[in-house]
């Protein structure tokens, strides 16, 4: 006789409803935000594109705005922004040349040519570095760099192309090698089993069976650092030089798109406003063809994988694919010596790369870590953390650590549940559905959005339309937002490394759903939703572009609530630095937040270990 405690109880079934409900419709909330991005932006920029003429906006050579254009009144001013759409694409794609590159082959030397000890410390150095504030790496780029590349450009500032793309691709190596080595890890061993015991060496595995398994996690990799790339503002600043310019070569002055927006949004007029936002309106639309495009290639290597596996059974003949097994001998054209021994190296010459960009990776950041802790720690004084900011007094960061720490609070307690929630949804009950791709499409279009549009999305919406001013509870909405897909991904990835077999023991013992996936899957996927959440602190910490236009660009006294406004230890970085008056203070804050950066890795990395010892019994 069956048990009553064996019999489940309809309450547990309501139980299950009601989570599937709130899984999905926190998942929803990623088509939701981009929706409301779109609806919003455009409803602001429509207006003034519509006024100065869509072919003189995007194709206009001049921008030389006048603050006294109205939308009443005639236009005195230039407001064409082809200029900066050349810079902007230049410096992206100098950005993913270096960055994309070496974060790819870095990724695969962690994931798979490092072993022990070497291995943890390198993905910890890279995962502690993913959180550096973009303006301390063009405070790097300013002190450092542009000195260095002075010397072989004719004006000798080193500004230009050359510089930006440098800072660029340092900046999105840390976010590619992270996700890419979480996409490399969730590749069955099995696979690797399974092709060396075909007698393959490990290197032609690596490169042939583990990297193409891992094509989405490095697809998405390199659509969130595209998207860092093209939002990247304060950074570009600092080395870029600014002129509303095309590019002439690789030690020009040139201007990107979201550099024209900050610097200009402080003193905008009417119509140069609306121009301005209409700009975010075209950053909006590249970031979806780009992810369109991706979207496209990503499907077209899953259809191709497919045709591999039917490919030509013996007696019949295939009439496409790249494979023709039943062709006869006598017709195929013989392989060049030479070639044979060309792909035959490629492993081997693909582990070297491996291994130089994993070295030119550590260096880099190395010497960032170096510069900031030899010229910041010893201007960190007791009162510049302790003391309150005084109008007119020294220049203490205590309110910026106040703000920075309620801006980190309020969003990790919106975004974190909303993104896990939303990947236990697409893994766990989507599947293959036609409305996980629309998610998912959702989600990679987040994660691409330059984050100065994020800004003019919180400027818009919650400090205007919902009354929030400039505010740090604006400014930690805005940012939740943006490390949505952050969390998603990176949960997402977690979440397929769990074996089905702990899913399928789990019903096997009268489990429900709900309670396997929060008994027994989201336990055994904890490190990696860890890194998930140091991934998002990181990347809250870092921003500085959308806060300038929700919390406020000046500093303030510490504030005594979320609705007061103030200026986060990344913008207060940027403050002191830019003004060129108070260096050492500059310094100082560097190194205060990489030490920020530092001890939440390693809680999260600490927490990490303990949780993989209990699961295996430790």
């Amino acid at each position: 006789m069956r048990s009553r405690s064996s019999v489940p109880k309809k309450s547990a079934f309501h139980a299950d409803a009601v989570l599937k409900s709130v899984f999905m419709l926190s998942a929803v909330f990623a088509i939701f935000a981009v929706l409301a991005i779109f609806v919003f932006l455009f409803w602001k920029g429509i207006p003034a594109i519509a006024k100065i003429g869509l072919k003189n906006f995007l194709f206009g050579r001049v921008w030389r705005p006048s603050g006294y254009d109205t939308y009443d009144s005639g236009i005195t001013g230039s407001y064409g922004i082809f200029n900066m759409i050349a810079g902007s694409f230049a410096a992206t794609a100098g950005a993913l040349l270096i960055g994309g590159t070496t974060g790819f082959f870095t990724a695969v030397y962690i994931a798979e040519f490092c072993r022990g000890w070497f291995k943890k410390a390198l993905f910890r150095m890279v995962s502690l570095l993913a959180g550096i504030p973009s303006v301390v790496y063009g405070f790097f780029g300013l002190k450092v760099l542009l000195p260095i590349l002075g010397y072989f450009s004719d004006n000798g500032s080193g500004s230009g192309i050359m510089a930006v793309s440098v800072v660029l691709g340092v900046m999105i190596l840390p976010t590619i090698v992270a996700l890419s080595v979480n996409g490399l890890d969730s590749v069955p061993k099995s696979y690797t089993e399974g092709a060396l015991a075909l007698g393959a060496k490990y290197d032609r595995v690596v490169f042939t069976v583990n990297v193409p398994a891992a094509k989405s996690g490095i697809y998405a990799s390199l659509i969130l650092g595209t998207g860092r790339a093209i939002g990247e503002t304060m950074a570009v600043i600092m080395v870029a030089g600014n002129s509303p310019v095309i590019p002439k070569d690789l030690f020009s002055s040139f201007r990107t798109l979201t550099g024209n927006v900050v610097l200009e949004m402080g003193y905008a007029g009417e119509l140069q406003l609306g121009a301005l936002i209409g700009t975010g309106c075209v950053l909006f639309i590249v970031v979806l063809i780009i992810n369109i495009i991706f979207n496209i290639v990503r499907g077209t290597e899953e259809r191709k994988i497919k045709r591999a596996a039917k490919v030509c059974k013996v007696g019949k003949k295939k009439k496409e694919g790249p494979i023709h097994i039943d062709r006869p001998a006598d017709t195929q054209k013989p392989v060049p010596l030479w070639m044979k021994k060309v792909v035959s190296a490629l492993p081997s010459i693909g582990k070297a790369a491996s291994a130089a960009a994993s070295f030119f990776a550590f260096g880099a950041l190395l010497s960032i870590l170096l510069f900031v802790f030899i010229n910041g720690l010893p201007h960190i004084r007791w009162a510049f953390l302790t003391e309150d900011f005084r109008y007119g007094g020294p220049q203490t960061i205590f309110p910026s650590i106040i703000a920075t720490l309620l801006l980190v609070a309020v969003s990790v307690a919106v975004a974190m549940p909303l993104g896990v929630f939303a990947a236990i949804y697409m893994n766990e009950y989507a599947g293959k559905k036609k409305g996980a791709a629309y998610v998912r499409l959702a989600v990679e279009t987040l994660g691409g959005i330059p984050s100065i549009v994020y800004g003019l999305f919180g400027l818009i919406f919650f400090s205007g339309l919902l009354g929030l001013g400039t505010s740090i509870l604006a400014g930690a909405l805005t940012v939740a937002i943006m490390i949505i897909p952050v969390t998603v991904r990176a949960t997402e990835e977690s979440l397929k490394s769990v074996p089905d077999a702990l899913r399928e023991g789990s019903f096997a013992l009268g489990a429900g759903k709900v309670r396997t996936i929060f008994r027994v899957v989201v336990p055994s996927a904890m490190p990696g939703m860890v890194s998930a959440v140091i991934l998002g602190i990181s990347r809250i910490v870092s921003e500085s572009a959308p806060l300038l236009f929700t919390m406020g660009a000046s500093l303030k006294p510490t504030p005594d609530s979320l609705m007061s406004g103030g200026t986060s230890l990344a913008v207060a970085l940027y403050k002191f630095a830019g003004e060129g008056l108070h260096v050492n203070e500059a310094y100082a804050t560097a190194a205060i937040l990489v030490l920020l950066v530092l001890i939440l890795n390693t809680l999260s990395n600490r927490i990490g270990e303990r949780l993989q010892k209990k699961l295996k019994g430790g």
